[in-house]
């Protein structure tokens, strides 16, 4: 008994191991398209319930998919209206993992697919081309999930030889609406425990085809793991802010109000499907297709019947959860091991607070601007503002770097692996741009209490120079996302040497004058220190447009 319960433990590590490893070389494979996806979405509904479909097809997992999303409306990529669409089409999204196993895996020998896709794989993932490795892995994946569920099915004993069971289970059976529920309760607590609806699926068909549970069983404990796979989405909101839970609610609401609809009208629903698909459910070579038609049939019915009220659920899961003041900046990032990491989706999270930080940057500038400008106004407040967009700057570059690192960890491909060097060394130029940035802020407000004057001319000068120092910040945050071009860098050395010829020229007319009016020292000296500072900020924005362009 042991040793079959190992076996069947092992086999189940096989298969999730293979989802892992096909899941991740897909996403390496198409990585920069997904996240093309996530970054054009729009408030239609629809639009969204095709782009949650096709991100599941690829990923091969609701949970993480889900997980993915819940990231993304915690980032304020989406809202929560956009989420729920793309939950329903996540939804749709799993069931095409049904249909491989129960067609592949129920219908084939098993050991003619996989071993040969095994011996196929082998010599590609020691390519040293990105494109062939990543598909000699996702081919690998794919011949080591079908290789667990040959062990898983042949692991678990046939009903013939295991009585007791039949015994077990005719007892929870044809109890009605009871039964139902039974074996509902089951398949949400199983999926809950293996965090994947997917490897759930191959437990539930492999039991249905062995004999162990009847077909009306096995379509309950289906309904049971379309609840218990939100439950992964609702951990990993935990950690993020009231928009994130409220999107990870929503796919528990959209889920339960489907299983109610399915239990009120299961002796008709299971019995439709029946109907419909080819062949008795009764017999063990059906049954597995006839789950994978209830799987997919519930789902498309619940997204037809609930599609028209995404805004109303997304009303209702706002007055579950009021609005409340959230902590800033916090990342949901679901490490389970159970789940396909989405390192390659998550870049595109971590893309926006490398812009947020090169925001910080212009708002810091701007500050100072505005400080210089008004010598005889009090800005103290506006100075402790400016500080705390500095202290910002410190706790955002901090954890944009752990984020980044740890989308790194998760097996990105070569190019996706690049552009994360790339945020890395643009997140470093940023926090010391901010630190500059705070600098002449501090020199702005030194000059004020300490009632230092400067020339008019002078003043105009700084004007200008900063007005330079903003055009060159534009100039980067617009090429975040976009990328740098070959004519982009020759626009970026010319803003840099003006900013070196401006700083030398308004550097040597100080000098001349404190040699001229020795009293204007003091003063002097801190209009150098903001022209030192604001030509550090151009060489820090160069090396920002530098860090992109070598990506590209």
């Amino acid at each position: 008994m042991i040793g079959t319960t190992l076996t069947i433990l092992g086999s189940l590590g096989l298969f999730l191991f293979g989802m892992k490893v096909m899941s991740e070389s897909l996403q390496k494979l198409s990585g920069e398209k997904l996240r093309g996806m996530m970054r054009t979405m729009t408030s239609n509904r629809f639009m969204g319930l095709g782009t949650g479909f096709g991100v599941t097809c690829l990923v091969q997992s609701s949970s993480a998919t889900t997980v993915m999303i819940v990231s993304f409306v915690n980032a304020s990529l989406l809202t929560v209206t956009e989420a729920i669409g793309m939950i329903m089409g996540a939804n749709l999204g799993t069931t095409t993992t049904f249909w491989i196993v129960s067609f592949l895996g129920f219908k084939f020998s098993i050991s003619a697919i996989a071993l040969p896709l095994i011996g196929v794989a082998l010599p590609l993932i020691f390519s040293r081309r990105p494109k062939l490795r990543d598909t000699g892995e996702f081919i690998m994946g794919f011949g080591i999930l079908f290789l667990g569920l040959m062990f898983l099915k042949d692991s678990v004993p046939d009903i013939k030889n295991s009585p007791e069971v039949l015994e077990f289970v005719s007892s929870y059976s044809g109890r009605g609406i009871i039964s139902v529920l039974f074996f509902f309760t089951f398949g949400t607590i199983l999926t809950v425990i293996v965090q994947s609806s997917s490897v759930a699926g191959a437990i539930t068909l492999t039991m249905a085809y062995k004999g162990w549970i009847d077909y009306p069983s096995a379509c309950a404990i289906i309904l049971g793991e379309n609840v218990g796979t939100t439950i992964t989405a609702n951990i990993a909101a935990m950690s993020g802010n009231t928009n994130a839970k409220r999107a990870a609610l929503a796919h528990l609401v959209f889920n339960i109000i489907g299983v109610i609809w399915a239990i009120a009208l299961f002796k008709y629903f299971a019995h439709l499907v029946d109907v419909i698909m080819p062949g008795d459910a009764g017999e063990k070579a059906n049954i597995p297709l006839h789950l994978a038609a209830f799987h997919t049939l519930f789902n498309l019915l619940n997204i037809c019947l609930l599609i028209g009220f995404v805004p109303h659920l997304g009303r209702l899961v706002e007055r579950l959860l009021p609005t409340r003041k959230d902590k800033a900046g916090a990342h949901v990032f679901h490490d389970s091991a159970f789940l396909p990491q989405t390192g390659e989706l998550n870049i595109a999270e971590a893309e926006r607070d490398v812009q947020r930080m090169g925001q910080l940057t212009r708002d810091l500038m701007n500050g100072f601007v505005e400080l210089f400008l008004n010598p005889d106004t009090d800005l103290s407040d506006h100075v402790r503002e400016l500080k705390k967009l500095e202290e910002e700057s410190d706790r955002l570059a901090y954890q944009t770097t752990t984020y980044l690192l740890k989308c790194s960890a998760h097996g990105v491909s070569d190019a996706s692996m690049l552009r994360i060097t790339a945020m890395l060394r643009v997140v470093a130029e940023f926090e010391d741009i901010c630190d500059c940035g705070y600098r002449l802020v501090m020199l702005a407000e030194r000059k004020y209490r300490k009632q230092r004057r400067l020339p008019e001319e002078t003043i105009n000068q700084v004007k200008q120079f900063s007005q330079i120092v903003l055009q060159f910040m534009d100039f980067y945050s617009s090429r975040i996302v976009r990328g740098v071009e070959v004519q982009d860098m020759e626009t970026a050395y010319q803003l840099e040497n003006t900013i070196d010829r401006f700083r030398k020229e308004l550097r040597k007319e100080s000098l001349a004058r404190m040699t001229s009016k020795g009293e204007t020292v003091k003063a002097e000296m801190i209009y150098i220190d903001m022209l030192n500072n604001m030509e550090s900020i151009g060489n820090h924005s160069l090396n920002v447009l530098q860090a992109l362009r070598h990506h590209d």
